[in-house]
């Protein structure tokens, strides 16, 4: 069977812890599906609306310090973790699979001069007043504008360059573990004078999961979202479904800009930097409940660098 990695979305997560456990012991049902299968999983996982939380509940009060973006996504990888592992180990349990689960906190390297840093473009957080937003901008923050809602804060979104804990991730793996790691992209880190320093920055889930797919030598990632396939001209009246994407298909669809920049196009990108890495990977994008059908190729879009016509 194959090694998987599987990457959640944090919208699917829910907004508020209780919502949360609740959903994750709905995708448990359909993780513990594929490890029943046969196959070997690990997961990673977004963070976004979860980050939110934890930055409004220091926000609400200026009693309280601010807290870091390196250790908000610390914590966010803590709970989640946390729940995701209560929920698999019930439904393991429940039909008598044995097999232990573990969540690593997990840093991911980036670059000190990556131009991300210069240009902050990733909104993160609840929508501010003009006057709300300026405050914090006093403490070094930047705000922008969101199509008439209000103002976000944004910070850079650089690009991942290695997962730190890649080592202790493998072993685990190796011994038969099902893995949490990369939550929210992992924790942003700089090296600096010979040590791992936190940066307020948010990594793409979807990139910082492809890297650790390829450091981990899977053989499908697993890219989870609202949606059973991927397709073009998406809303429209001529909406198309993708059963099998070619690389050269891809692209050429990035180039006609099928994929909206904040949504798809990092997970298509995503998916054809996975399987142009080595000669036979796969990527899969699909939705949490279609999952094993798409690994049995019957629904999803899978990711293949060449589609033989017969």
């Amino acid at each position: 069977m194959s090694k998987l990695l599987i990457a959640l979305g944090g919208n699917a997560l829910g907004n508020s812890p209780t919502e949360q456990l609740e959903l994750v012991r709905e995708a448990s049902r359909s993780i513990v599906d594929l490890i029943e299968a046969g196959h070997d999983v690990i997961l990673s996982h977004g963070n976004g609306p979860q980050v939110g939380m934890i930055h409004q509940v220091f926000d609400e009060t200026d009693a309280q310090p601010d807290v870091p973006m390196a250790e908000a996504v610390a914590m966010s990888q803590g709970y989640i973790g946390y729940h995701l592992q209560q929920a698999l180990r019930e439904e393991l349990g429940r039909r008598g699979i044995d097999k232990a689960v573990a969540s690593v906190v997990t840093q991911t390297l980036v670059a000190k001069d990556d131009p991300a840093f210069q240009h902050p473009t990733k909104p993160i957080g609840q929508f501010y007043t003009k006057d709300e937003a300026g405050r914090f901008e006093k403490k070094g923050m930047v705000f922008v504008e969101d199509s008439g809602r209000g103002y976000r804060r944004v910070i850079p979104s650089p690009e991942p360059i290695e997962i730190i804990e890649v080592d202790v991730i493998r072993s685990l793996v190796a011994a038969g573990h099902i893995v949490i790691a990369g939550g929210g992209g992992g924790i942003p880190v700089v090296r600096e004078d010979g040590r791992l320093v936190g940066v307020d920055a948010v990594i793409d889930k979807d990139r910082a999961s492809e890297l650790l797919a390829r450091e981990l030598d899977v053989d499908v990632l697993f890219i989870l979202t609202a949606v059973d396939q991927v397709a073009v001209d998406f809303g429209k009246p001529t909406q198309r479904g993708l059963a099998k994407l070619s690389v050269d298909e891809a692209r050429e669809h990035i180039q006609d800009g099928q994929f909206p920049a904040g949504s798809m196009l990092p997970k298509v990108e995503s998916a054809l930097s996975f399987v142009t890495s080595r000669p036979g990977r796969e990527a899969i994008i699909t939705s949490l409940e279609r999952a094993g059908e798409a690994i049995a190729g019957k629904t999803g879009t899978m990711f293949v660098e060449e589609v033989v016509v017969k």
